[in-house]
C-alpha cells in the first residue's frame, strides 16, 4: 500500500553532498567513518511521520506515494535548504562578540539571537557573518530505505517525543484511545503535547499525564502480585501425620529387637 501524509514510518537514510561529503546518516559505522560521529545522537533506524517536517520537505513528497523498500534521492538546493540569500549576510559590530568574550575569525560558528551562523569576514570593528544554512544552494544525494508503515500507537507517541521535545525515555500506557504518559512538565507545554498527540495520532482522544513516580508504584505492586500468585501456585510439602510417624518408629523398633 503507498505511503501517505500522516502515516508513521521507520527509515533508514545517509545524505551526501555533490563532492560525496557525507554531512547526515542514521548509521553509527557511516557516522564513525565519515568523521561525523556524536556520541549525543542515538543511531539506528528512527520513526518519523509524513507531513510534519520530521524530513526535508523534499524528502517527504519523494517519499509519500511510495511502498517500503530502497530508494536514491536526488533534491535540488530549493526541495532541500533552499538557495543563499545575501539577506542572511549581516555586518555586525565586534564589540557583540567582545560582551561574550569571543574572538571572530572566519570560519567559527556562532550563535546569535537563537540564530545560527559562520563568521565569513573580520575586518576591524567589524564582523561578517551568513546565517544561510551551510548546505544552502547544494545538490543533496540521499539513500533511503522505508523499512516499514508503524501501527503501534505507543511507538508513536515515543516518536513525537523524541523527534519534537528531545526526550527518548518517557514511559507510557495506552488503555484504548487513552494515552498515559509518565512525566513531569509545566502546564503549559502539557496542553501543547496534547494538541500535537491528538492532531497527528487520530487513535488517541485522551491524554492523562502521570508522575514517574505513579508509574514506579504500579510496577512494583504488579511485582508483588505476580510473587504473591506465584507462591500461591506452589506444590505444598505434605505433612506428616502423627500416625504416620508412629508407624515408622515401631519399624524401626521392632528391627532392633531383632
Amino acid at each position: 500500500m503507498a505511503l501517505k501524509k500522516g502515516d508513521f514510518i521507520e527509515i533508514e537514510y545517509t545524505g551526501k553532498t555533490d563532492d560525496e561529503e557525507v554531512f547526515d546518516t542514521t548509521d553509527k559505522k557511516t557516522a564513525e567513518e565519515n568523521e561525523i560521529f556524536d556520541e549525543r545522537i542515538h543511531y539506528g533506524p528512527i520513526i518519523v511521520c509524513l507531513g510534519e517536517n520530521h524530513l526535508l520537505e523534499g524528502l517527504e513528497k519523494f517519499i509519500i506515494g511510495k511502498k517500503t523498500g530502497e530508494y536514491k534521492v536526488n533534491l535540488k538546493p530549493e526541495e532541500a535548504f533552499g538557495k543563499k540569500s545575501a539577506k542572511l549576510l549581516r555586518l555586525l559590530p565586534r564589540k557583540i562578540f567582545r560582551k561574550e568574550e569571543i574572538d571572530p575569525y572566519p570560519g567559527l560558528e556562532v550563535n546569535i539571537d537563537g540564530m545560527a551562523g559562520i563568521v565569513r569576514n573580520v575586518s576591524g570593528g567589524r564582523v561578517i557573518v551568513d546565517f544561510n544554512h551551510p548546505l544552502a544552494s547544494k545538490n543533496l544525494y540521499y539513500d533511503i530505505k522505508i523499512n516499514k508503515k508503524i501501527q503501534d500507537t505507543k511507538q508513536k507517541i515515543e516518536s513525537i517525543f523524541r523527534l519534537e521535545l528531545n526526550l527518548s525515555e518517557v514511559e507510557i500506557d495506552i488503555k484504548g484511545d487513552k494515552a498515559i504518559i509518565y512525566l513531569e512538565i509545566p502546564a503549559e507545554i502539557k496542553e501543547k503535547v496534547r494538541e500535537r498527540l491528538s492532531e497527528t495520532i487520530k487513535e488517541i482522544k485522551e491524554v492523562e499525564f502521570k508522575s514517574p513516580e505513579d508509574k514506579t508504584q504500579k510496577k512494583e505492586e504488579g511485582i508483588k502480585k505476580e510473587k504473591k500468585e506465584k507462591d500461591k501456585n506452589k506444590p505444598k510439602k505434605k505433612k506428616e501425620t502423627k500416625k504416620t510417624k508412629g508407624k515408622k518408629k515401631t519399624k524401626t523398633g521392632s528391627k532392633k529387637s531383632k
